[in-house]
């Protein structure tokens, strides 16, 4: 099983600022990654929060339920958050950042992830074809090991 989880504002898919971040609702990203997990033979579990606490809590409950990895998507607090970079740390499990938009195309504030570095790897600008790749690779990282 692979945990999607979604930050800050991400709740808001479909309705903000489409420009950027497509016309998909939240509802719609998690059905199109429980379809592609279904289509990899595993279980994804998404979950969303505004709250970084909450989002630290589900990182270090990853393992103990059943999650092989982790597909996350930190919105504003890849910015700005040493407390999610250090749970990425301390849980022994791969993590895959991913972004709908191309952080690089836009402010330079959002050029510096705090998170990239403890990270698997990082996946950015594809839309929801973000998850699938992340999901595809996650995938893989974990019938490696």
């Amino acid at each position: 099983m692979i945990l999607v989880l979604n930050g800050p504002n991400l709740n808001l898919l479909g309705k903000r600022e489409p420009r950027l971040y497509g016309r998909t609702s939240l509802a719609d990203l998690n059905e199109l990654c429980s379809r592609w997990a279904r289509e990899l033979k595993t279980e994804a579990r998404c979950r969303q929060s505004n709250h970084e606490g909450e989002i630290i809590e589900w990182l270090h409950g990853a393992a103990a339920e059943g999650a092989g990895g982790v597909v996350l998507n930190p919105g504003g607090y890849s910015h700005t958050s040493v407390a999610i970079r250090d749970a990425i740390s301390a849980v022994e499990l791969p993590v895959i950042e991913v972004h709908l938009s191309n952080i690089f195309a836009r402010e330079a504030f959002r050029h510096v992830s705090l998170i990239s570095a403890v990270c698997r790897g990082s996946i950015a600008g594809l839309g929801p074809l973000s998850y699938k790749a992340a999901l595809t690779a996650m995938v893989a990282l974990l019938a490696e090991e």
